[in-house]
């Protein structure tokens, strides 16, 4: 009689709530048992379709540090919504893409440039995708972005474009691209572009912009090296109008307060190996926090680094393969780093995921992480799951579904008093 009382309609209205904020509690307690721990690398599954090539693309969603976008050897573009746990192919390509971009400015808007096969566009954080227009044929290497402006790097000169969809050539042709950075975001955009084919007579050319692609000029900054490898420009500093440039050429890392007119070195005197810079990434609006990634060039000096005060110093974050291929950096103030890595000698792929929480780096767990199958967590009650709950993000809105759940009980246990008073 008890049973039957309570599948009444108000019952059956109590019970549905209790279902939900049943459910409630079980997404709270995945999102955390799914939460990353601090400052220890996490191996996820192989990339579906890479082969033994390495990974070059990968990108993350800046208003999203769970969805990733990856390119494989095959040419397909690859998207997970879970941290790198799961993966959907949302572009079956056959050409090499070299790279992948999410716009800072424009929300949702991503960029694929391929190896001869032009570039595409996504406008869904990478859900689907099209292709650009003018692109047509090029090696599209590298993105830049302004506010109102994009640039992009290719085996012929500088394009640009004010939407990533349609494309045209600047002023700077016949030049093989590979390095570009945005010094200026507002009107009149800066580039600066560096070329990846060896200079002739030992000098390192870099290109300049004032005009947002326009007109350039050329400059040779003395630093060495025979080729750009990467440029980047950071945040704005506190004082000042001038933006971090930083260059990474084939034999170091260095930077530029002055808008390029003088570098400093932040490789060799035991500050960073000598060595190529392949990877140069700020975090959010800081132009004193970076990260320096290396593939070694084909040697063992290749790592990851960071640094928190303009590259005065740095601390190695000792990925578990030092040769790192693609590194993508989301935007929170404790970022998630996701990591490519390729072993030569055995031509192994493997892809890594990092919350940096600035404390010193740990290696991968013993037995491999259920974050690497995209399986949950399972902990056992003790000290250490009260301490991941009450550190966990999620905690508020645990402690929401579980003050709701007890109102719940409680109005259920009044409800049956008075129906047997």
């Amino acid at each position: 009689m008890i049973i039957g009382r309570l599948v009444s309609l108000s019952g059956r209205r109590l019970l549905a709530t209790l279902a939900a904020l049943g459910w409630i509690g079980i997404l709270s307690l995945n999102a955390l048992a799914d939460a990353l721990p601090d400052s220890t690398w996490i191996q996820l599954q192989p990339l579906p379709g890479q082969g033994s090539t390495a990974l070059f693309a990968l990108a993350v969603d800046p208003s999203n540090n769970q969805v990733v976008i990856a390119a494989n050897s095959q040419g397909s573009l690859l998207r997970s919504a879970a941290g790198g746990t799961a993966w959907t192919t949302v572009h079956s390509g056959k050409t090499a893409v070299n790279t992948v971009s999410f716009s800072p400015y424009t929300a949702r808007l991503v960029l694929a440039g391929t190896r001869g096969g032009g570039a595409l566009f996504s406008r869904d954080a990478g859900a689907t995708w099209s292709s650009a227009t003018g692109l047509d044929g090029r090696n599209v290497r590298v993105f830049a972005f302004a506010l109102d402006l994009i640039a992009a790097g290719t085996d012929h000169g500088v394009y640009t474009s004010a939407d990533g969809r349609a494309w045209s050539p600047s002023a700077l042709t016949n030049r093989s691209i590979g390095a570009l950075a945005v010094g200026a975001i507002h009107e009149p955009v800066r580039l600066v572009a560096g070329s990846d084919t060896q200079a002739a007579g030992g000098t390192l050319p870099l290109y300049q912009s004032l005009d947002g692609g326009a007109t350039w000029k050329q400059f040779n900054p003395p630093i060495s090296g025979t080729m750009t490898v990467r440029l980047a420009a950071g945040p704005l500093p506190p004082t000042g109008n001038v933006r971090p440039l930083l260059i990474g050429t084939n034999t170091g890392l260095f930077a530029s307060s002055d808008n390029g007119a003088s570098f400093n070195p932040l490789s060799g005197g035991g500050l960073l190996p000598t060595t190529d810079y392949t990877q140069v990434t700020f975090v959010t609006s800081h132009y004193d926090r970076f990260y320096a990634g290396s593939d070694g060039g084909g040697s063992k000096s290749g790592g990851l680094w960071r640094t928190g005060d303009g590259g005065r110093t740095f601390t190695s974050m000792q990925p578990p393969q030092s040769s790192v291929t693609a590194l993508a950096v989301s935007n929170d103030e404790q970022p998630t780093l996701y990591v490519a890595t390729f072993q030569p000698s055995s031509h192994a792929v493997s892809l890594w995921v990092y919350h940096d929480t600035g404390a010193s780096p740990t290696g991968p767990p013993a037995t491999p992480s259920t974050l690497a199958s995209g399986a949950r967590n399972s902990h056992t009650l003790g000290d250490s799951s009260l301490a991941q709950l009450l550190s966990s993000p999620q905690l508020p809105y645990v402690g929401l579904g579980l003050g709701a759940l007890a109102v719940i009980l409680t109005a259920i246990a009044a409800h049956l008093r008075g129906r047997y008073r």
